[in-house]
């Protein structure tokens, strides 16, 4: 249905619009007394709903509630208060039209020229584990009507809808009113607050509510990890009907990729990844140094144990875990920067643990961008500190990798569960060549197994000891990544274990880190050809293990 059309020639200009009259209605309580007391010394005539009218009135400030407004009192437990034409009547009459402007005085309904309203805490309820019937209670119905009819009518009314906008508000209104651009600022941010509520809304319901036709499905929803085998499609999940995606902006960036492209950092609400980390110290950051962080991260968060991973353009330079008796994430560092120093420089540093004052002394002579951690003790800080245009991250507390990622595409997006395949125990495994390995051997190829998805296809890993010693990434043939792999680590293949990311199309990819010394190698299968790569590590006596899954990571 299309709305109304008007004349042009109807409307009346209207920029600076004064402020007589407030509608309050706020969850988030901050900065309530403070801003009520600045409009009732300013003149204004508010009225208000429930909790907000209460603490109003308890500040000793004139307050008036919204049923004696609306001559109808608060009904069904409070979830009608405001849904009422006299309020919206006086939210959404364009006063730059004389008949709005007649039709209000004849009902006898004031205007309202401001509206403070944020909404029930949705995202804080669920995320504190309330389901059922006591999250559906906190969908806020009321406020998005008031905000939402208050934006669409900026001409006349300014949306306020984050205690942050309090101090410009008061500055407005003993300036005598709001301004049009100001109005228009405050819209765009009233529906961005709506729309990001209504995202959380649709996103808890799409993983809460059961499908038609019977109890909640056990299959797995967008993510959850669906099951798959390496020549099989993933199984057709339960997908929503649609994907919203809704964030804050935290930051806008100096540039993107490259200084031609405009960036910034946005934020989803109760997120707790790498755009939440703190910034201790340093340069600004910039939209590369995220995107290495965020792959920094992954990697070193793929293990249990004490682990650093170091990253250039999203891809490892070194990843290694902690060995020996002394600083566990000292001696990750050293042990994965000894895989590739070259391209470390001006890298990215990621640890799954604290950085101590050891860690950091093998860290501050090499020049890094970015160290991301838990945290950092005091004199670690302090000695990295010294480095000015090294940032410093420290991780939410409550830091946890999403179960979802999506990418853009033109014209839409790509979404899917992440890759959080947790087969890295080698007693799964189907041995295809080659005797049994031992403990240790076992424990090389499990490492490289869970490194090697942290490396972009097609992938190769080289290991040793829990440490990588060459990898090879981002190739369009895995023979240039094995050979990539093998060069990298020189003298150190030999004797070391291998990783692929998906399975040997031919056996020349194989025959290449073969040829360089490689022991023992682990590998997807499923290839038309596995027979041929089979024959190829059995000719050359190595030990070949399937896992039955690929990490393809592009």
């Amino acid at each position: 249905m299309s709305g109304p059309t008007h004349d042009p020639a109807l409307y009346r200009e209207r920029d600076v619009v004064p402020i007589t009259r407030a509608l309050v209605s706020v969850s988030d309580k901050a900065g309530l007394v403070v801003l009520a007391g600045a409009l009732a010394d300013a003149g204004v005539e508010i009225v208000s709903t429930g909790g907000s009218a209460k603490a109003i009135a308890e500040a000793g400030i004139p307050v008036t509630e919204v049923g004696d407004v609306t001559g109808y009192p608060e009904s069904l437990d409070g979830r009608v208060r405001t849904l009422h034409p006299v309020i919206h009547s006086g939210l959404l009459a364009d006063l730059r039209l004389e008949s709005h402007e007649r039709e209000l005085e004849s009902q006898g309904i004031a205007p309202f020229q401001l509206v403070v309203s944020n909404l029930y805490p949705f995202v804080a309820t669920v995320a504190a584990g309330i389901t059922g019937d006591a999250a559906i209670e906190q969908i806020d119905i009321g406020g998005p009507a008031m905000v939402r009819a208050s934006a669409k009518n900026h001409a006349n009314v300014a949306i306020v809808t984050s205690p942050e906008s309090y101090p410009e508000l008061i500055a407005a209104v003993r300036a005598g009113g709001t301004t049009l651009e100001q109005r228009r600022r405050l819209a765009a941010a009233a529906f961005a607050h709506t729309a990001a509520y209504d995202a959380a809304v649709a996103e808890w319901f799409a993983a809460n509510v059961a499908p038609s036709g019977g109890a909640h499905a056990s299959g797995p929803h967008i993510g959850d990890a669906a099951p798959a085998g390496p020549d099989a499609e993933a199984e057709a999940s339960e997908v929503a009907d649609t994907f919203t995606v809704s964030a804050d902006l935290k930051q806008v960036l100096r540039y993107g990729e490259n200084s031609h492209q405009a960036a910034a950092l946005y934020v989803r609400e109760n997120g707790t990844g790498i755009a939440q980390a703190e910034q201790l110290h340093g340069k600004e950051m910039s939209y590369n140094n995220f995107v290495d962080a965020d792959a920094a991260v992954r990697a070193a968060w793929d293990f249990d144990e004490p682990a650093v991973a170091i990253i250039k353009h999203a891809n490892p330079c070194g990843i290694a875990v902690a060995r020996g008796a002394g600083d566990p994430i000292r001696s990750a560092h050293e042990r994965a920067h000894a895989c590739d120093p070259v391209s470390a420089y001006g890298g990215v540093i990621a640890a799954n643990r604290v950085i101590t004052l050891a860690a950091a002394e093998s860290m501050v002579g090499i020049f890094t961008e970015v160290i991301v951690a838990p945290g950092f003790e005091p004199d670690a800080l302090e000695l990295l500190s010294t480095k000015k245009n090294l940032r410093l991250l420290a991780l939410p507390a409550d830091f946890a990798r999403e179960h979802t990622e999506f990418k853009q595409i033109s014209g839409g997006l790509l979404v899917q569960s992440v890759d959080n395949y947790d087969g890295f125990d080698s007693s799964a495994w189907t041995l295809v060549s080659g005797d049994e390995s031992d403990d240790a051997t076992r424990a090389d190829l499990e490492f490289a197994w869970r490194s090697v998805r942290a490396v972009k296809s097609n992938g190769i890993l080289l290991a040793h000891d829990g440490a990588s010693v060459g990898v090879g990434m981002g190739q369009v043939n895995r023979v240039d990544s094995c050979q990539l792999a093998v060069s990298r680590a020189g003298d150190r293949a030999s004797g070391s274990v291998g990783a692929s990311d998906a399975f040997f199309p031919f056996a020349d990819g194989l025959e290449v880190l073969l040829a360089a010394g490689v022991r023992a190698v682990v590998q997807p299968g499923g290839s038309i050809r596995d027979e041929d790569v089979i024959a190829a590590a059995k000719a050359a006596g190595a030990t070949m293990y399937f896992t039955g899954e690929r990490h393809f990571f592009h």
